[in-house]
């Protein structure tokens, strides 16, 4: 997948003045990336579009200038990209309200992203390559990076397998198409 150039990125001042049309459309183009499974997993499927937005948010909201924090912050949000084609990245949300309830979720669920997957058309079910230092010995993190090396086929649902929150959900034509595009570019 294509990463987001330093060239498409805009000062926050210049940004700030077309920012709700491009929010706007930004939004409308998440909308069929983002899918949830079961009560408290929702997956953000990330493109160059999305990266794009999330850096010049953090360029707004934190008045970056400086050329060296605008490359850091690139870097780093391009890192949702997957590098291999035929793969996709995605952030997944462990939606929990209760801060008690979520602290005591997150250290019994050390396994969940191990228990992740993208079934394709075929039934095969691939696993995420995930982030480890997202794990702690205590507990993981209630934001975790995923990629899902799909070689090119569109998966036709996402699940989970860990017992207290077993769940897939089947993807809508819109999301199969979302994720079919973001595949070919």
């Amino acid at each position: 997948m294509k990463r987001v150039e330093r060239s498409e990125l805009k000062d926050f001042e210049t940004y700030r003045e077309g920012r709700e049309a491009f929010r706007a459309h930004v939004l409308a183009q998440k909308e069929p990336r983002r899918i949830h499974v079961g009560s408290c997993l929702t997956f953000l499927f990330e493109n160059p579009l999305t990266v794009r937005y999330q850096v010049q948010e953090m360029m707004l909201t934190e008045r970056i200038v400086k050329e060296a924090d605008i490359l850091h912050e690139l870097a780093t949000y391009n890192e949702l990209l997957p590098a291999q084609s035929g793969a996709l990245g995605a952030t997944l949300l462990i939606e929990i309200e209760s801060p008690q309830e979520r602290d005591e979720k997150l250290s019994r669920w050390q396994q969940l992203p191990k228990t992740l997957y993208a079934r394709l058309a075929d039934g095969t079910k691939v696993r995420p390559a995930f982030d480890e230092r997202q794990i702690s010995e205590r507990r993981l993190s209630s934001v975790h990076y995923l990629s899902f090396d799909l070689r090119g086929q569109v998966p036709v649902a996402l699940g989970c397998e860990l017992p207290d929150i077993a769940a897939e959900t089947t993807l809508s034509e819109a999301q199969r198409a979302a994720l079919a595009a973001d595949l070919k570019s």
